[in-house]
């Protein structure tokens, strides 16, 4: 082969190695309309169980078990803890802690049906602390102003809502009755108030058209319309701060100098269908308890049953629902109350009758079958009756009057009687006496921010003897109440209610001893 020939197969044999190098003219512009992507080291032989991305699990989350907790994850509101009405009600309780872990214990019974009540109709849990501002968590607390149970409804307020009062019952005091009442009360007015809660909260406490005027006036000056603009009654100026601020310590109360004790995150008590009225003392023995224990459970009922016409409920402990419902099962109709058989004589009424055994004449007739009043001579009448060792409830008025004797004996001296004159309020009578508005209110049975009525009598106990000191005075010629009582700035009303003696007489005569209390800063 010459020289030529090599040449030329060597030419052919670079051009065909050169083609099989070549990129075709596709791939390099798809490189070039790539991404950079920076390569990553190959690993070999990894085995089968390593993988090189781990797939992260989130946390699974515990069980809340303390009921406050519960309380915080549901705060919606700004506690405005910065604001001067805030702070000062903070101030209070920082004071107070021991009031803090009484009304805490008070409401351990009931927070958790409270909680759940509040969860379903959507409401901010803030409001699952208001029965401490209305009623310190006392399902019996009453006020002068006809108020009463722990969201301390009156009763024009409770019939609005649907809540059944009657000589058997007060729904009032019912807790699970009132709670579902409150709750759909605050979210109607939630709404009737353009959805601000604090504007709500105000309009619960003094009632919507006070809050109203007082919006239309600041409207009328071009003014805000948010609550800490408005000029309301001094009670709902204070309402609404104790309130926010009693979230605030709940919310934190390490940083307020407060231990909170905790609360199971479950219920205390459970809703047993009973059927038909019942003896409440004999449904106490039935669940192996103390009578005043299940009233303090059901405070809704007023007298020594239940009512003939429902609710035919009763709250039971957890842990004691199983003896309860096997022992009720177990018990005959006619076991449910005690009973005793009156002959009707000349001249008697079903009203009569019913005022002679404590009772209703809508029982007598419900119990007796009968559809009207007419009733004969001669016939007799099934009546249900306490039973004979019953333990009968406390009405309000009794359970006050315990509790007063109670704080006689622990203050060692007789209280003050203050008859409550146009004007009077809470606030000034707790400077005048130098006493707290909660003590005032707790000694009377009544809210902070309850209305006094003219003409009723507040108990003042512990008065400062610095400002008010007991006097003995003897009246001098010519002088009567109206002197007397200008003379020490007094109202002729506290005087004689303080000389029950000489006020039963017809004029005061020279040389009767009065009985006053004074307040020596008022003197000249």
């Amino acid at each position: 082969m010459n020289n030529t020939n090599r040449c030329l197969q060597l030419t052919v044999l670079l051009l065909v190695v050169a083609c099989q190098q070549t990129t075709p003219i596709d791939e390099v512009l798809l490189a070039q309309t790539q991404p950079t992507v920076l390569s990553e080291p190959v690993v070999e032989d990894v085995p089968s169980a390593v993988s090189t991305t781990t797939a992260v699990e989130p946390p699974e989350q515990l069980p809340i078990t303390d009921l406050w907790q519960r309380v915080r994850a549901g705060f919606t509101l700004d506690h405005e803890v910065d604001r001067r009405l805030v702070k000062r009600e903070l101030d209070w309780f920082k004071k107070n802690p021991d009031y803090i872990k009484r009304v805490a214990d008070r409401a351990r019974k009931h927070l958790f049906h409270i909680v759940e009540q509040l969860e379903q109709h959507d409401l901010p849990l803030e409001f699952a602390l208001l029965p401490v501002v209305e009623s310190a968590y006392d399902p019996f607390a009453y006020s002068h102003g006809r108020a009463a149970g722990l969201w301390q409804f009156i009763p024009a307020t409770a019939r609005f809502q649907g809540l059944k009062i009657d000589w058997w019952y007060d729904g009032r005091r019912d807790v699970i009755d009132s709670t579902d009442a409150a709750a759909r009360y605050l979210n109607h007015l939630h709404k009737r108030m353009d959805e601000d809660w604090l504007l709500a909260l105000a309009s619960y406490n003094s009632g919507e058209g006070n809050v109203r005027a007082a919006m239309r006036k600041n409207a009328g000056k071009s003014r805000a319309l948010d609550f800490w603009s408005l000029d309301l009654p001094r009670e709902t100026t204070s309402y609404v701060p104790r309130l926010l601020a009693l979230c605030a310590v709940i919310d934190n109360p390490s940083a307020y100098g407060i231990k909170l004790e905790p609360i199971n995150n479950n219920a205390y008590w459970q809703t047993v269908d009973i059927g038909s009225q019942i003896d409440l003392s004999k449904a106490a023995q039935l669940a192996d308890l103390k009578s005043r224990e299940l009233y303090q459970l059901n405070p809704g009922y007023n007298q020594w049953s239940t009512h003939p016409e429902g609710p035919h409920r009763l709250l039971i402990p957890i842990s004691k629902v199983v003896i309860f419902t096997e022992n009720l099962a177990n018990l005959s109709p006619h076991e449910r109350m005690t009973w005793t058989r009156h002959r009707i004589s000349n001249g008697e009424s079903l009203g009569s009758i019913a005022q002679k055994y404590d009772t209703t004449v809508s029982t007598l007739q419900s119990v007796n079958g009968i559809s009207g009043s007419l009733i004969r001579a001669g016939d007799s009448l099934l009546i249900p009756v306490a039973s004979r060792h019953a333990e009968y409830p406390m009405t309000a008025e009794e359970r006050l009057q315990q509790d007063q004797r109670y704080w006689e004996q622990q203050y060692g001296s007789k209280p003050v009687r203050h008859v409550v004159q146009p004007g009077d309020s809470l606030w000034k009578l707790s400077r005048r006496y130098q006493v707290s508005m909660r003590n005032l209110a707790k000694w009377n049975g009544i809210g902070t921010t309850s209305t006094l009525y003219p003409g009723s009598t507040l108990l003042v106990f512990n008065a400062s003897s610095d400002v008010v000191r007991k006097l003995s005075y003897r009246v001098r010629q010519g002088e009567s109440f109206a002197k007397i009582a200008d003379k020490f700035n007094l109202s002729i009303g506290s005087i004689k209610s303080w000389n029950k003696k000489a006020a039963a007489a017809r004029y005061l005569q020279p040389g009767d001893s009065l009985t006053l209390f004074v307040d020596v800063t008022s003197m000249e």
